[in-house]
């Protein structure tokens, strides 16, 4: 059989799930970098979680908890690591502040001896900068890398900031801001030479673009399901390297991270022996039930499968919009790239409103662009209409028949 006859193949059963999400026959959904499209089974899930509340009540944590663990497993299957290595939380600002509560930059003895210094760049999402340049007033020394342009990711100079002092390098594997890749086994590689931890952010990766973190060697990793997974917000995770999980004590804490949550101990804290003590509070169940649908149906198609058909399409796309003359702010090669393009032009921002509200899904950022990402969901026709729409907003704008939006309006 040729390749391009095992590609056909392959979207023909990709582009079969479109039935599983009826949300897409509402709208031009290409925004799947920031929100995935709901899929049927997620109602089905929630009225499961609402039904063992009301039928079995207090018993019903007998289904929850095994729920939490299975989630975890179904995502470490797509994270390429084993099972009971993922733990789930509510978002990345609670997973991200979790480690960093686990360390206090002037330690003496022990795996962390001597090491203060965090580096990352500055193309990170806001909410990892944000957790970890507070910890500057707990002694962190913060390096953050400069970019050359704003697109690509600055992995030279990265790799050259990581040395002897580095604690923990938490990065971005995509870069929200360009679909910019980084290459995460040379950051590892690096960071490994000097002792140095590595926490990969796979937000924009996971579900598009194949992972194998055990065989990477990476350290810890987290993300969520709001966006690539299609499982909506509420249900993070947090991965950890087993070996490295008894020197991880977090501080940011909670009872269902003891060892024994239920026997209610007020003397010191004895964490739990697995990952589920970094776990905290009390899991967030209906967020649990929701995710597990996208997770699942990413699972079963295969990333390996999606990611070849987000490598044709996001080639393609770049082709329209370039024959256009707009700037693409998305690296060009395969290996560079995530699942999105971001492309940009004179007025792009205004244009952008009216397609949402139009209900041509995507989104804009600035110093960036529209932000335009295909799934395995998404057809050729699709990409296509939502560029003819994009030309008709932008001729309408310029000849007054549309009203621009306000500026900052949404």
């Amino acid at each position: 059989m040729s390749r391009a006859l095992v590609d056909a193949v392959d979207e023909t059963a990709l582009l079969a799930a479109r039935a599983e999400f009826p949300t897409l026959d509402k709208g031009v959904h290409l925004i799947s970098h920031s929100l995935g499209a709901v899929p049927r089974a997620a109602r089905a899930y929630a009225t499961q979680f609402l039904d063992e509340w009301e039928n079995d009540s207090i018993n019903a944590w007998g289904a929850w908890l095994p729920a939490v663990r299975s989630l975890g497993d179904t995502i470490g299957s797509v994270l390429g690591v084993d099972p009971g290595t993922v733990a789930i939380l509510p978002n990345v600002s609670t997973v991200q502040a979790a480690v960093a509560s686990c360390f206090t930059f002037n330690e003496t003895s022990g795996p962390f001896k001597g090491r203060n210094k965090i580096v990352y760049d500055e193309l990170n999402f806001s909410t990892v900068h944000y957790v970890w340049q507070e910890q500057a007033r707990r002694g962190a020394d913060v390096c953050v890398v400069k970019s050359k342009d704003g697109i690509h990711a600055p992995i030279e100079a990265l790799l050259a900031a990581i040395d002897e002092r580095t604690l923990l390098v938490p990065i971005s594997h995509v870069l929200f801001r360009s679909s910019a890749l980084y290459d995460a086994k040379r950051v590892i590689d690096r960071a490994h030479e000097v002792g140095a931890l590595v926490l990969l952010d796979c937000y924009q990766s996971a579900a598009t673009v194949p992972l194998a973190l055990k065989e990477w060697g990476c350290d810890m990793a987290c993300g969520g399901s709001v966006k690539w997974a299609c499982g909506g917000p509420g249900a993070s995770y947090l991965y950890i390297r087993p070996d490295l999980l008894p020197a991880m004590k977090p501080t940011s804490t909670g009872w269902f991270a003891h060892a024994e949550p239920f026997a209610f101990d007020m003397g010191p804290m004895r964490y739990a022996t697995d990952v589920w003590r970094m776990i905290g509070g009390t899991p967030a169940m209906p967020a649990v039930y929701t995710a597990r649908a996208g997770w699942e149906m990413i699972a079963k198609l295969g990333v390996a499968n999606i990611h070849k058909k987000s490598l044709r399409q996001t080639a393609l796309l770049r082709e329209i919009v370039e024959a256009r003359g707009f700037t693409v702010n998305t690296p060009r090669g395969d290996a560079e790239r995530g699942g999105t393009i971001c492309f940009d032009f004179d007025g792009a921002d205004a244009v952008s409103k009216e397609l949402s509200r139009r209900k041509f899904f995507h989104d804009y950022r600035p110093k960036c662009g529209l932000r335009v990402s295909p799934h395995f969901y998404t057809t050729d026709e699709e990409l296509h209409r939502f560029v003819s729409e994009l030309d008709g907003v932008r001729k309408g704008i310029a000849a007054g028949t549309i009203n621009a939006p306000a500026k900052g309006a949404y």
